[in-house]
């Protein structure tokens, strides 16, 4: 199975996950008047939302190379961390500023209904069913080195999460009486400024791919250990580096021994290149510039 329907395939059962307690959460607040389970349930909306956006874009970014495209589509892979991000800043914000007002009528007087047990039943199910999809998604991203799925495995465990703070709120309003109702919004506002946390971390991931950021210096310093222990490589030097989506991409300058042929010297940057790609991946975009010894600029 290649990677694209790996991909496919791991979204697709996150996403009928997220269908099955999309449904139940919104009875579950709306029957049990629990605003941290309707919260909750926004939540796992947003969750549904961004698997279709990684079934779109990564159906993109598995497209070669093309006459508009030189490094091919991987970028579309980096934009749709960055649109998941942004959705769920969006989702934070309002689940947020919502619990907020609640919290804030109560503090003036209001009398905020209390839970009931169905609502508090639904967060225990998302706990369990969220963890678990994660677990399964996170293994697969990582497996295939997918940013995007990545960021979507991220998503689940944040409503997994956010489902234990919806729990100790709907808990403690229903155990401690009505007079702690304002325990269900304050637990609203915890899973607000949580996934507040997790979007804006998926934001500056995607952010730092889209404006070429260099890959981490332990990377670079591997990068550099192979192609010094080359035989006849002098200095390597000038490196740059960036991701494009899901692979690498490597440009490397390198001094050799003058007095070699140029068809050893090919030869050389030939084993260089094939040993990042054997560590990197097949797919690394690798580029070397041989320069003699005695020439520095």
């Amino acid at each position: 199975m290649d990677r694209e329907r790996q991909i496919y395939k791991v979204t697709l059962a996150g996403g009928a996950v997220n269908v099955v307690l999309l449904a139940f959460k919104f009875a579950a607040g709306i029957l049990g008047h629990s605003a941290a389970m309707i919260a909750d349930a926004v939540h796992s909306l947003s969750d549904f939302i961004t698997d279709l956006i990684v079934l779109v874009f990564v159906h993109i970014s598995g497209k070669p190379q093309d006459k508009s495209h030189d490094y091919g589509h991987g970028k579309y892979e980096t934009l749709a961390l960055t649109i998941i991000g942004i959705a769920l800043l969006i989702v934070a914000v309002g689940i947020f500023h919502n619990g907020a007002l609640r919290i804030a009528a109560w503090w003036q007087g209001e009398e905020l209904e209390a839970p009931g047990m169905l609502a508090l039943w639904a967060a225990l199910v998302s706990i369990i069913l969220k963890e678990v999809t994660y677990r399964f998604t996170i293994r697969y991203a990582r497996k295939l080195d997918s940013p995007a799925l990545e960021a979507n495995a991220w998503h689940h465990r944040s409503d997994a999460l956010s489902s234990i703070g919806t729990t100790v709120g709907i808990g403690g309003a229903i155990l401690l009486g009505r007079r702690w109702a304002v325990l269900d919004p304050i637990a609203s506002v915890v899973v607000g400024a949580f996934i507040v946390k997790v979007a804006v971390e998926l934001i500056m991931q995607g952010m730092r791919d889209l404006l070429e950021h260099s890959l981490p210096d332990d990377v670079e310093d591997e990068i550099i250990r192979i192609a010094q222990d080359e035989p006849d490589v002098i200095q390597p030097h000038d490196l740059r580096t960036r991701r494009i989506g899901n692979r690498y991409a490597i440009e490397l300058h390198i001094l050799m021994n003058g007095d070699i042929t140029l068809s050893q010297a090919h030869s050389h940057a030939d084993s260089i290149e094939g040993k990042l790609k054997e560590r990197f991946g097949e797919n690394t975009h690798v580029a070397i510039h041989m320069e003699p010894a005695d020439v520095t600029d």
